[in-house]
């Protein structure tokens, strides 16, 4: 008999650095899930990408086990990354707070590309353009 689902949970946790402390323990503690074994599993998995902000969508079974699927970093996060800033703009069009070459938004497209719905990583490239002009950060070549 197959095992039946029971919830689809959505978090960000910071990569590597999972804990049973909010936002992990109160998504999980509901459903009876183990979050000390959630931890330990997250943390082997993200370990390389420490303290970036990592998507995960968790699975429940009514047998009160799990399974996850990590997805790439928000773009957001790279964006600011790549920027070296810590935060958007709160006025993007009138205030500008970093900027990022062509090659940049490429290679974040490339680590995106699997979460965008593009065709190429041209178009990819211009989903993520998009995000960095609505943050308040430039595009130069």
């Amino acid at each position: 008999m197959a095992k039946q689902e029971i919830a689809k949970i959505k978090v960000q946790v910071p990569g590597g650095q999972a804990t049973p402390a909010p936002p992990v323990g109160t998504a999980l503690g509901p459903h009876g899930v183990n979050i000390g074994q959630f931890v330990q599993q997250f943390n082997d998995r993200t370990k390389d990408m420490a303290g970036t902000t990592i998507p995960v969508v968790i699975t429940v079974y009514s047998d009160r086990t799990f399974e996850f699927i990590t997805k790439s970093p928000p773009a957001a996060v790279l964006l600011k990354q790549a920027a070296q800033i810590a935060k958007g703009s709160g006025n993007p069009k009138l205030e500008k707070v970093g900027s990022v070459t062509t090659e940049q938004l490429k290679e974040i497209a490339r680590v995106k590309y699997e979460d965008l719905n593009a065709p190429n990583i041209d178009q990819a490239a211009l989903i993520i353009a998009g995000t960095a002009r609505n943050m308040g950060i430039e595009v130069v070549d």
